[in-house]
């Protein structure tokens, strides 16, 4: 038996674990593979970090392109939230700055890259960042809530993305631009002009051809001073002018670099044994910023180490696709043109249609379009291949369909049907037309999410949807109208077909019900099996056995992970109320165990943040405080003022109401994070009206009010109902909780729920007493069943192993 040769991964993006996956592929069992991250969370999806912003209810979990399982299933070790401090090209091993070493025989460096930020004055102040990763958007959402003002300085690419993430999370947003025209690396004049007339529609603001000279502000950044003399006043400065190669550690380790690690055409450094892709290295005095070069050179270097000929990484034809807030954008090779080219252009300024076309000779040599990408692809590959395009520009640049003579234009699904097989569908993933359509023929994908899951064809920035989406329909026909998206790419079953499967068939667990249903993917994906995980309990509180491998790490370890790899507590401080003793006593734990910080939360609570996670039991065994479930999706917090009890314009006890709340529902599951509060009269000071449940004391009564959201996109609650007494209130809110508890899907919150099944449709079905009364005691039936999870595991020395250091390899350190 070939004992497998030791690989180490510094690295946990895009590019490297691309490589990763191509290589269990090539050659399953050649190596033994470990991989340090810098961040503490598994793979995901960096293309993506606008959206979190942009459609407001995504998070982390949404963009995970790798989830905590895969590693384990594939016998990896994942040192995540541990960045390589130092390498030992002579030694062959390298050691995080938390002192976790590793040996190697194979070591591949793709450690990306990270923001450039100009070198002003006030460059380092607070509210200065960049663009870059998961905690550069924490920090956008977090300022939001907080300012109003927000310049991105950048007109390319991610300084759009950016400001449109930020203008939807209601700030005023100016996109700061050294240049006359926004994207001039990217788009030509008419292009450009376009695109910004466009996003001046949706409210974006502009000042070009400004150049940036300082960040005013004392500690915090308060506004930008251009050259000009002129000033711009900004609460929030997002820098998304360029990126730097991470490439500091391989030169400390005496690895040759210039502007990134220099790398060959096979990808190999010049220390042997160690090799580099991604965006930190560079190749031909290229470092490539866009992901599908990345990918180009996963793939060669992957057959490399698993000894399949390859010709070897020959540089890369790149493209840009850009989709703001339904703004299409694509642009490729050499697009400006100059002598010797000619240029064709298609401009329809009534649908917001744009198309150019340069040629040389023959030869297609660039190509832009705005409004109507769906020929990006076909164009891309052509400039590639450098396939003849004589006597067919008109109908490239028109779509007309082949042998009308320029007569008739060719419907998208005549022009999929015309395309090469081998032209590439998806470039960021460099999935073709053949392997979507074999994935569809060979392997039954009948539906985009499976054919995701099989090819990721689409998992990336999405640009290719409905390229993949007429293939489906192309090649299935009819067969795929029918075919619904499921929860997940792993089936085509949609919440409602599952909890009446669960019900009817009496389905008892997480992988029995896969099974039964028949997923395609047998141990499911990160979407699936936490969804699954409630549903179950939902229907059986009774006797279904919590799966926590089917629960995100916070849950799993009941406390929230933070960027560092520690972990922060939030005990339950019943309605924000406490007393000089509970509180000395908190601050007495947190000194013995040497908490970093200690903040008060929106939510009326204290958070405990930088405690270890082998120092959670103890500490939790300390403080003798329920969990506040700040890291579940359960009752965070019931919110309250002070009511009736001390000031003089409260009508009701707003702090007892809310205790009486908290205590009832505290550790209940819900669908997605649920917040209450409770104001004492009309003025609202806790902000009732934007919780997911909130109760207002008005004149001889309570208002109830539900759907509310004060986070990413803000939403005000609708009334359900005005009640007279606190056990009206209970009896309400215990129906209305139980209610979204089994009629919502899991991961959505009841803002979106209430806009989904309408306020009025809510009202009627509490409306009945006996309703309301069934409701209820369905309600307790799973409240009976809960026990704090705090206390269970540090009465349980079982469940304490999981906290030891020693058990905290893999995915468990995260």
């Amino acid at each position: 038996m070939t004992i497998p040769k030791k690989l180490v991964l510094v690295g946990n993006g895009m590019a490297g674990i691309r490589c990763i996956e191509h290589l269990l592929k090539l050659a399953p069992d050649a190596y033994s593979i470990t991989v340090f991250g810098a961040e503490p969370h598994p793979n995901y999806n960096r293309i993506q970090l606008s959206t979190v912003l942009a459609d407001g209810g995504a998070g982390l979990q949404d963009i995970v392109l790798n989830d905590w399982s895969w590693y384990e299933d594939n016998g990896i070790t994942l040192h995540a939230g541990h960045p390589v401090a130092s390498i030992d090209t002579a030694m062959r091993t390298v050691t995080s700055d938390q002192g976790v070493s590793a040996s190697y025989d194979v070591l591949l460096l793709a450690t990306g890259s990270r923001a450039y930020l100009l070198p002003v004055p006030g460059a380092d102040k607070e509210g200065v960042i960049g663009f870059r990763d998961i905690r550069d958007c924490e920090t956008m959402l977090e300022a939001s809530r907080t300012y109003r003002r927000a310049a991105v300085i950048g007109g390319g690419l991610l300084g759009l993305e950016a400001a449109r993430g930020l203008l939807n999370l209601g700030m005023d947003v100016t996109v700061v631009h050294n240049s006359a025209l926004l994207m001039n690396r990217q788009l030509d004049p008419a292009a450009s002009l376009m695109l910004q007339q466009e996003l001046e529609q949706q409210g974006m603001k502009f000042r070009l051809n400004a150049q940036t000279a300082e960040i005013t502000g004392r500690k915090r950044a308060s506004g930008l001073k251009f050259r000009d003399g002129s000033r711009l006043d900004a609460d929030l400065v997002v820098m998304a002018v360029g990126i730097v190669p991470n490439a500091e550690l391989a030169a400390a380790a005496g690895i040759a670099t210039r502007r990134g690690v220099i790398v060959g055409d096979e990808l190999a450094t010049s220390a042997p044994g160690v090799y580099a892709l991604g965006e930190c290295a560079e190749h031909d005095g290229i470092a490539y910023g866009l992901v599908a070069p990345l990918y180009e050179q996963g793939a060669v270097l992957a057959k490399h180490l698993a000894g399949v000929p390859t010709e070897g990484y020959k540089g890369s034809v790149t493209s840009t696709k850009l989709k703001v807030s339904g703004v299409d954008v694509f642009s490729a090779g050499d697009y400006m043109g100059g002598e010797g080219s000619r240029s064709l252009r298609w401009q329809d300024e009534v649908d917001g249609v744009y198309k150019k076309l340069v040629v040389r000779g023959d030869r297609l040599e660039g190509a832009v379009l705005f409004g109507d990408t769906s020929d990006g692809a076909m164009l891309f590959n052509l400039i590639k291949s450098g396939e003849p395009i004589a006597g067919r520009e008109k109908e490239l640049l028109l779509g007309f369909a082949p042998g009308s003579g320029g007569a008739t234009a060719a419907s998208p699904l005549e022009r999929l049907a015309a395309m090469p097989d081998d032209e590439i569908v998806c470039g960021c993933n460099g999935v073709s037309k053949e392997a979507v359509v074999q994935a569809i023929v060979s392997g039954g994908c009948t539906s985009l999410g499976a054919i995701k899951a099989c090819t990721k064809a689409s998992a990336s920035c999405g640009g290719c949807k409905p390229l993949v989406e007429g293939l489906l329909e192309l090649t299935a026909g009819d067969a795929v109208v029918q075919v619904k998206e499921g929860i997940c790419g792993c089936t085509a079953l949609g919440r409602e077909e599952i909890v009446e499967a669960i019900s009817s068939m009496g389905l008892s667990g997480v992988r029995e019900t896969m099974h039964v249903l028949g997923w395609s993917q047998p141990e499911g994906c990160s979407k699936c099996r936490p969804a699954l995980n409630y549903y179950l309990g939902m229907l059986q509180p009774g006797s279904h056995r919590d799966e926590k491998e089917s629960r995100f790490a916070n849950e799993r370890y009941h406390a929230n992970i933070q960027k560092d790899g520690t972990f922060s507590v939030v005990p339950r401080i019943y309605g924000g109320v406490t007393s000089p003793a509970e509180l000395k006593h908190i601050a007495d734990v947190a000194e013995r165990f040497r908490v970093p910080l200690v903040k008060f939360t929106g939510g009326q609570r204290l958070d405990l943040l930088g405690v270890r996670k082998e120092d959670l039991p103890r500490m939790w065994e300390e403080l003798g405080m329920a969990s506040g479930s700040a890291y579940g999706k359960a009752l965070r917090t019931v919110k309250t003022c002070v009511g009736d009890t001390f000031c003089r314009f409260g009508t009701q006890d707003a702090m007892g109401m809310g205790i009486r709340l908290e205590k009832a529902y505290e550790r209940i599951s819900t669908p997605a994070k649920f917040k209450m509060a409770v104001s004492g009269c009309p003025r609202n000071c806790a902000e009732a009206t934007i919780k997911d449940f909130g109760v207002v004391a008005i004149d001889g009564g309570w208002e109830l009010h539900a759907g509310g959201n004060g986070g990413v996109k803000v939403r005000a609650t609708d009334l359900i109902g005005v009640v007279r007494t606190e056990e009206e209130v209970m009896e309400w809110s215990g129906a209305f909780l139980q209610y979204y508890r089994e009629t919502a899907s899991w991961g959505e919150r009841t803002a979106h729920w209430v806009e989904r099944v309408g306020i009025g449709s809510i009202r009627e079905a509490l409306a009945s007493a006996e309703e309301r009364i069934a409701l209820n005691e369905r309600l307790q039936e799973a409240l009976a069943t809960l026990e704090d999870p705090w206390k269970e595991i540090v009465g349980d020395p079982e469940l304490r192993k999981n906290f030891e250091p020693l058990a905290a390899a893999g995915r468990e350190q995260a």
